[in-house]
């Protein structure tokens, strides 16, 4: 019910641009988020959109001001705009959709996308 794609090689200082289509149910009432895992690594939080209406957004401080969430919601799809990338920006990028809770947490989100690798090169 999310594909997420948008995911692929790109180096150090670039640019990539993250979609997540949504599919077999409408997620407007829902909180849409990003989440990451590295290798090794835990799933962190990267972003949320509380609403389809263009409110507020929230960020994990390494990612404010480099990435920015949006929606569409005639395509309902969301997206997460990925600038100045970093070589620790490289990890498996998941989308994820809340219906309440602590959208920092992963719990918060029943429905999941596939993830879409992102590597940044030095």
């Amino acid at each position: 019910q999310l594909q997420a794609s948008g995911g692929g090689l790109v180096q150090a200082g670039g640019s990539l641009r993250l979609s997540c289509a949504a599919s077999g149910r409408t997620f407007s009432s829902y909180r849409m988020g990003w989440f990451r895992q590295a290798p090794g690594k835990e799933r962190e939080f990267v972003a949320v959109s509380m609403s389809w209406s263009g409110g507020r957004t929230y960020y994990a401080d390494s990612m404010k001001g480099r990435f920015t969430i949006s929606r569409d919601n005639g395509k309902n799809t969301a997206y997460l705009q990925m600038n100045s990338l970093k070589p620790e920006d490289t990890a498996v990028y998941y989308c994820a959709a809340s219906a309440g809770g602590n959208v920092y947490r992963e719990e918060a989100y029943a429905y999941w996308g596939q993830g879409t690798q992102v590597t940044v090169s030095s």
